[in-house]
């Protein structure tokens, strides 16, 4: 029994070794001569695929723990709780150059590695990983093998995950809630604190274009200082109306923190981001002498509150001439969904003729402009050619338009149905909000911004295979939008000399 043990050990080491050396391409030498890994079958020659049987192998060598040569233990950090997993040296030592550099500094047989408890509980998939390549991931679970990826640099894990996290940002929290987006501000959180920067902002930009719902879930609440910023400082926030997100402040804000004056400080720079100019001026009475938030820093917003008013009470135009406000975000409105600032569309069968719908919008929020009303012309052409390709195509002799199936790409153009004397000064920003159903749920997918036509944005459904019915941008074979129109008064404004 003892030599079967030690050839077996012998032999499980070639063939270990065989595959290590395999899968980076070094040459092997046996008997002399050298094998490399074929790149491509010889001509006429047949490949046998055996990879999934290699695969549950491996699985099996990590849980019987045959032949291992070093054992992990797992401690949690702070705890007497450790968790011991049998493992072998070269596979930890092909997939990280940490774990390589652990192996060869150890005393003994043994590997001690400090683990939060959350890394420790899902320790065991995260090795699993190292020998077999692929894992099974929760939300829930995200982070954790996220930080264990990141320790240990097993890169196409760490970018996998993150790729996970940016495809499940609508995915119904663990917690649930109803709302959505809890597990969104976790990671969030998470990849502030570790710096990485394009998680984050998938993050922030799915929280952004989707805030009416996180408004409304149970884990808003608990958002941090930080993250409540960073949102509210954001022109792109998708909400009903900027009281909305008032509420939203106030009921962020009637939750008791910890911290005395960094809480004060922080609920004084949120309500100096809100968007006085946006609310009606009636509802702004109301909160003065309604709204407890207010009435604690009343001393903060004072000023803005006074420019609302001003705003509210004289033609935007005549404001321009006596103040500078380029760089005041109050009179920069966001993506209200809420019928005075455009309409939603549904465009069926998006991919036949071209679509048009009427819709009417407020002139301005100023209560000097509430009352005016325009109407708005919208034209969808699902195959629309930039004008420099039918260009091109008309100039080659025998040249015909290219076919619908050729290219060309969809197109909205937003126009209004009269002139007035009353758009003198004024530039109206279009924006088109696209839906897209992810994991179930409606959400909203892209933001775009142009001034009469999406051609402006140069992007608009490049991704969007609106031929497949399976398009996640389809809902009942339909697409789903939502058209805001902004007016924009920064360019009333002659800067001062």
């Amino acid at each position: 029994m003892a030599l079967w043990c030690e050839r077996g050990d012998l032999l499980l080491g070639y063939v270990l070794g065989v595959l290590v050396l395999s899968l980076q391409s070094y040459p092997v030498s046996v008997g002399g001569a050298a094998l490399k890994m074929e790149a491509l079958p010889e001509a006429g020659a047949t490949v046998l695929n055996h990879s999934m049987a290699l695969v549950q192998r491996m699985e099996s060598l990590m849980a019987l723990g045959n032949a291992s040569d070093v054992s992990l233990r797992v401690q949690t950090l702070n705890t007497e709780e450790v968790k011991v997993l049998p493992a072998h040296s070269l596979v930890l030592s092909l997939q990280s150059d940490v774990f390589r550099d652990l192996l060869l500094a150890r005393n003994g047989s043994a590997l001690v590695l400090g683990e939060t408890a959350e890394c420790a509980a899902v320790f065991d998939k995260f090795l699993r990983y190292l020998y077999c390549g692929d894992i099974s991931v929760r939300l829930d679970q995200a982070v954790p093998l996220h930080r264990l990826a990141a320790k240990y640099r097993v890169e196409a894990l760490r970018l996998g995950l993150a790729r996970f996290m940016g495809q499940h940002l609508s995915s119904e929290s663990p917690s649930g809630g109803g709302g959505g987006g809890g597990h969104v501000v976790a990671w969030y959180q998470y990849a502030q604190r570790v710096g990485d920067a394009p998680l984050r902002d998938s993050c922030l930009r799915y929280l952004s274009w989707n805030l009416s719902s996180v408004l409304r879930s149970a884990e808003w609440t608990s958002v941090g200082a930080d993250l409540l910023l960073a949102l509210l400082r954001r022109s792109d926030l998708v909400v009903q109306s900027e009281l909305e997100l008032y509420d939203g402040l106030e009921a962020w804000a009637a939750r008791d923190r910890p911290g005395g004056g960094a809480a004060a400080a922080a609920e004084r720079a949120a309500l100096e981001a809100i968007r006085y100019g946006m609310i009606p001026p009636q509802t702004l009475f109301r909160l003065q002498k309604s709204s407890p938030l207010m009435q604690r820093h009343y001393g903060a917003v004072r000023d803005l509150l006074y420019l609302a008013f001003q705003f509210h009470a004289a033609p935007p135009v005549q404001l321009a001439k006596y103040f500078e406000v380029n760089n005041c975000s109050v009179f920069t409105p966001r993506n209200y969904l809420s019928p005075a600032w455009g309409a939603p569309w549904v465009v069926g069968s998006p991919t036949r003729d071209d679509r048009s719908f009427s819709f009417q919008t407020q002139l301005g929020p100023s209560g000097h402009d509430a009352s005016k009303k325009v109407t708005w012309n919208a034209l969808f052409s699902p195959r629309w050619f930039p004008l420099g390709a039918r260009a091109s195509s008309y100039g080659e002799p025998g040249a015909m338009m290219p076919s619908p199936t050729d290219g060309g790409r969809p197109r909205i153009i937003v126009t209004p149905a009269t002139s007035s004397p009353d758009f003198a000064g004024v530039s109206f920003q279009k924006t088109v909000l696209v839906m897209a159903r992810q994991q179930g749920k409606v959400v909203v997918r892209h933001v775009y911004n142009f001034h009469q036509s999406t051609e402006e944005a140069g992007d608009f459904l490049a991704e969007a295979d609106l031929q497949r019915r399976a398009s996640e941008y389809l809902i009942d074979s339909a697409l789903y939008l939502h058209v805001v129109v902004k007016p924009v008064y920064q360019t009333l404004i002659v800067a001062k000399k």
